[in-house]
Order: C-alpha cells, then structure tokens, then sequence
C-alpha cells in the first residue's frame, strides 16, 4: 500500500536531481599557492604537543613519509620547509626543526612536534608544553623571495 507511491516520487525525484546535475557550470580545479614565508626573527608563543606511532611511516601533508624519530613539526599557516627553532619554556631546552606537516588539530596547539624533537625538549611524559617558536629559516620556492638575498 505505501511501497508503490513512496518508489514513484523517489524515482521523480532522483531522475530530476540527475537532469539538473548536468546543467552545473564546470568549475577547473586549482592548487593553491603556498603561504608566505614567515620573516626570519618572526615568533609565537603557545602550547606545544607531540605525535608518534600511529603517524610513524605514514605521508605528511607536504607529501614525505613522517618519521617519528625525526627533527619535524606540524604548523597550521607555516609554509612546508621553513625552518624553527623551538625552546621549552619550563627548562629552557631548545631544538631546530622543519616544518612538514599541517596541525594540530586541537584548539589551544600552535605546534605538534615530532616524537625526536618533543624527546629532544624533555616534554614526552608531559604530553604538552608552552613554547617559543622562532623562524630561523625560511623555504626556498621558486618565486619566494628570501630574507637577507
């Protein structure tokens, strides 16, 4: 009793929403340009996270296989390859690395360090930490001008 009208203006409406898909003005697919490399000096300050295992050997957003013993880092804005310099704001250790990834995902993060640098700043059994992030080089793309050049 229900079955036959509710198929009848489920087809109706399924073969005008195909009709009606077609008539869709094309739309090119763009790659968007990197961001603007940070200038050399430029900071922020904010808390500090780390990840590991279940990344380790899997792709980063710049495209290289992360490993999780290595000096890199996960920025939200920060273009692929700029280099940081981090310091632990609770003990002072600082350590370089290179952005490569996009993150963190949680609000309140500025940074996800990688398990080697987060090991490196003494912040692994704390999980989290405030930190001092400074440019100390940026990425060299084509078209991008560099500080000091």
């Amino acid at each position: 009793m229900f079955g036959r009208p509710f198929y009848a203006g489920a087809a109706l409406i399924a073969s005008s929403l195909a009709i009606t898909a077609g008539c869709g003005r094309r739309v090119t697919a763009r790659v968007p340009a990197p961001p603007p490399p940070a200038p050399i000096g430029w900071t922020e300050t904010g808390i500090a996270s780390w990840y590991g295992v279940p990344y380790d050997g899997r792709r980063t957003s710049s495209g290289e296989v992360f490993d999780m013993r290595g000096m890199t880092a996960a920025h939200r804005t920060l273009p692929f390859d700029t280099w940081l310099q981090v310091t632990n704001l609770k003990n002072g250790r600082q350590v370089d690395v290179r952005v490569n990834d996009r993150g963190p995902f949680v609000d309140g993060r500025i940074i996800d360090l990688s398990m080697g640098a987060a090991q490196r700043l003494d912040m692994l059994r704390d999980g989290i930490v405030k930190v001092r992030l400074k440019v100390i080089k940026a990425p060299r793309y084509p078209g991008a001008a560099q500080a000091g050049e």
